[in-house]
């Protein structure tokens, strides 16, 4: 796997008024933009072409990401235009630029993580492939439960989607083009026992708040400590 795509299409209103003329994905933890921190990331991990979809100021995020040489790997924009086209719609989108010859990451430029990158490079072997994280107080109840390396629908035992995966192209091109949402589409294909997970007992937060946020910038400062 060489290709990922990163959401950064969001208008972040709960981090309001910070995203009222910043996209969310810009929002600095620890002195560096989040968007920053991925594609980082991903560079290290071995990734050699990144996809970033764009809608609410995105152009601060072309003009913010730069030159391609600056990251050492092939950077390319989704541009979804004013309105998001949401994550099953962003993505099908972006498999233009993407390509359908082979598996990619998709991964939420909204979190921070200390997740490896690299360990996505392995699969999926089934159509999609989770992370799942312990849930935190705002997502209390879970989204899915794992069992075995399966992802299961069961209400037993949820743990929380971190945002990070990786698909086969099979998993979203069959779709129309439009704003949809990635849960509808997982949930069809884990009805079907297509998708495999694992799970990260490391650091994970959801950049969804002002409180959150002020979390991991406390956090990435004491790493770099």
């Amino acid at each position: 796997m060489r290709r990922a795509l990163l959401f950064a299409a969001g208008k972040g209103e709960r981090l309001r008024p910070l995203t009222a003329h910043l996209p969310k994905a810009l929002v600095e933890v620890g002195g560096e933009p989040l968007l920053f921190r991925h594609l980082a990331a991903l560079k290290k991990a071995g990734f050699e072409q990144v996809v970033i979809n764009l809608s609410h100021l995105g152009e601060q995020i072309r003009t913010a990401v730069g030159s391609v040489e600056r990251w050492g790997m092939q950077v390319q924009f989704s541009d979804e235009g004013p309105e998001p086209l949401e994550t099953g719609g962003g993505m099908l989108q972006a498999l233009e630029l993407l390509g359908t010859d082979e598996a990619f990451a998709a991964i939420n430029a909204d979190i921070y993580t200390d997740f490896d990158f690299a360990r996505l490079r392995a699969h999926p072997q089934a159509l999609a492939h989770l992370v799942l994280v312990p849930n935190p107080e705002h997502n209390r109840r879970g989204d899915f439960a794992l069992e075995d390396g399966q992802v299961l629908s069961v209400a037993a035992g949820r743990v929380t989607f971190a945002g990070i995966g990786a698909y086969q192209p099979e998993f979203i091109s069959g779709y129309k083009p439009g704003p949809f949402k990635l849960a509808p589409v997982l949930r069809t294909a884990i009805s079907h026992r297509q998708v495999s997970g694992e799970f990260h007992e490391g650091i994970w937060i959801d950049i969804g708040t002002l409180e959150r946020l002020q979390q991991a910038d406390a956090l990435a400062r004491g790493a770099s400590d």
